[in-house]
């Protein structure tokens, strides 16, 4: 009697199972389902940007037949010896830093106190997100019926309580127009500044606040030895995020002064308007686009190492 050999074990693909293995395939199909949200990436937002700063180094001008000539740096040069633009951008900063400021620290009172056990809480937390939900057009034209000199219910309001006895006209007063505009920018900036810290609130562990009244710590220690480091990490990323929305501010306050009045209140991303469709001038206005950029870049760049700095004491 003989013995048969029991056949070879096959390999689980059906194949050999020494040799090398064959490249998986699903980086190819990862691709293409990724393609459908590439391609408006690409399109409206990848391609706009290259093709500026391919217009910020031309003499691009407005008309249907004019001849767009390489310039080099001279729009640059330009942009460097603008002391209109150096100045809209002095009123942006200003703009940029008040608003982020006073909306953090707006957003850090309302996020603590939708963090308390209230009654109606949830009704609260979505009348505070309703700003958001507003297009920034609708929200410069509402602000404009508020602050209208003759009509306007903020004149009616500081009338009937006497501190006022005469209508002010907020937009168009040099003392009042940035003022009035950054009260705006704080209302309309506060809510998403809002849910993320409270965000952050919810992720504070209870222990560290309940060891802390253990060791008798007051409210106000609690807050600022065990709250406040623990959110170091949101408070640098959403000031910076606001920063950066608020310097690139335009619709509210086109929609609120238009830049006016005498330009007290126009900021960066105006200016740089004005100058491409006001004027034609779209191979300046480019370059002004990529100077605001870059600056931008470097005071965020330097704020976020500071404060990495002084994370790691």
């Amino acid at each position: 009697m003989t013995a048969t050999r029991p056949a070879a074990r096959p390999s689980r693909a059906g194949r050999p199972a020494s040799g090398p293995r064959p490249r998986p395939r699903g980086d190819r199909g990862t691709l293409l389902l990724l393609l459908p949200a590439l391609i408006p990436v690409l399109l409206f937002s990848l391609g706009p940007l290259l093709y500026g700063i391919y217009l910020s180094f031309t003499d691009a001008r407005g008309g249907r037949n004019a001849v767009i000539s390489f310039v080099g740096l001279k729009n640059f040069g330009d942009v460097l010896a603008d002391t209109d633009f150096w100045s809209s951008f002095k009123i942006g900063l200003i703009w940029a830093v008040s608003v982020t400021v006073l909306q953090f620290l707006a957003a850090l009172g309302l996020a603590l106190l939708l963090n308390q056990n209230l009654r109606f809480r949830t009704f609260a937390r979505v009348l505070a997100m309703a700003p958001w939900a507003m297009p920034p057009i609708v929200i410069g034209l509402i602000w404009r019926l508020v602050y209208h000199p003759n009509a306007g219910i903020l004149n009616a309001i500081l009338q009937d309580l006497h501190i006022l006895d005469h209508n002010v006209d907020w937009l168009n007063n040099f003392s009042t127009a940035l003022p009035a505009i950054i009260v705006v920018g704080v209302w309309t900036g506060m809510p998403q500044t809002t849910v993320v810290l409270l965000a952050g609130l919810q992720g504070v562990p209870k222990e560290l606040h309940e060891a802390a009244a253990v060791d008798g710590a007051s409210v106000w220690h609690r807050f600022w030895n065990v709250t406040l480091p623990q959110l170091r990490t949101v408070i640098v990323t959403i000031t910076a995020l606001d920063f950066v929305w608020n310097i690139n501010q335009f619709a509210m306050v086109y929609a609120l002064t238009q830049g006016g009045p005498g330009g007290r209140t126009r900021l960066p991303m105006l200016f740089a308007y004005e100058e491409a469709f006001r004027y034609g001038f779209f191979g300046y206005a480019a370059a002004l686009g990529v100077a605001i950029t870059l600056v931008v870049l470097v005071v965020l760049g330097f704020y976020l190492w500071r404060q990495m700095k002084e994370s790691a004491r």
